[in-house]
């Protein structure tokens, strides 16, 4: 509260500071909440094409996939899948939006061949190669929306923790120091009125004593005077 600050104007120079460096911190954080909304909104956009993609992929794998088990069996289909030998790897690198660090999934070994597939030309069908090229597709498309989505939260906390202190900023600590700086100058202005009115009363002290001093001086040479006369 304004009370519990001491009104020197040494107090007045220490919170005019702090108001400028939180008004220049506040116009800082502004723009930087700004700059993460539209990159926020950049990435929305993207994400909602990647969700619509791997919807697309989703159901055009099931479609695949139930076809394949319907023209070559359940068996055929299990064993292609069994005789895969190399799985995809996944690595994740970060890269820095806006002061926000977001991961960056990278893939390999994802798409493959007929002969990296491991079942082979003779165990292999036009049904069965399509449910796993809609698969690896599909594949890629989850691993994109995982990077896609994990970024949108990321930046929507930090956007969040800025609005917040954005907020803080102004709605509490500056009020706070306008407040203090306010109470600090009527204060220093009342005892500089009060020192300008005791310096009056002072001098005007100084001068009726000055004029009492002239009088009684006159007094005693007039009174000398005559007594030589």
């Amino acid at each position: 509260m304004a009370e519990d600050v001491k009104p020197t104007r040494k107090n007045l120079m220490a919170i005019e500071d702090r108001i400028e460096l939180s008004e220049r911190g506040h116009d800082t954080l502004e723009q930087k909440r700004d700059g993460l909304i539209m990159e926020f909104m950049d990435i929305l956009d993207q994400a909602q094409d990647v969700r619509a993609n791997l919807n697309g992929a989703y159901d055009h794998a099931q479609d695949t996939i139930n076809m394949a088990r319907a023209m070559e069996g359940d068996v055929a289909v299990r064993g292609a899948a069994a005789a895969l030998k190399e799985y995809p790897e996944i690595t994740t690198q970060s890269k820095n939006i806006m002061g926000v660090v977001v991961p960056q999934i990278e893939s390999s070994r994802v798409k493959k061949s007929l002969d990296q597939r491991g079942y082979g030309l003779l165990g292999s069908s036009a049904r069965i190669d399509e449910a796993a090229d809609a698969y690896e597709e599909l594949l890629e498309a989850v691993i994109l929306a995982a990077e896609v989505e994990t970024a949108m939260k990321k930046m929507l906390e930090e956007i969040e923790t800025t609005k917040r202190r954005v907020n803080a900023l102004e709605f509490k600590l500056l009020p706070e120091l306008y407040e203090n700086q306010e109470f600090i100058e009527q204060k220093l202005e009342e005892q500089e009125r009060e020192e300008i009115f005791r310096m009056k009363k002072i001098k005007a002290k100084k001068e009726e004593e000055e004029k009492e001093a002239r009088k009684e001086a006159e007094a005693e040479a007039e009174a000398e005077a005559a007594a030589a006369n």
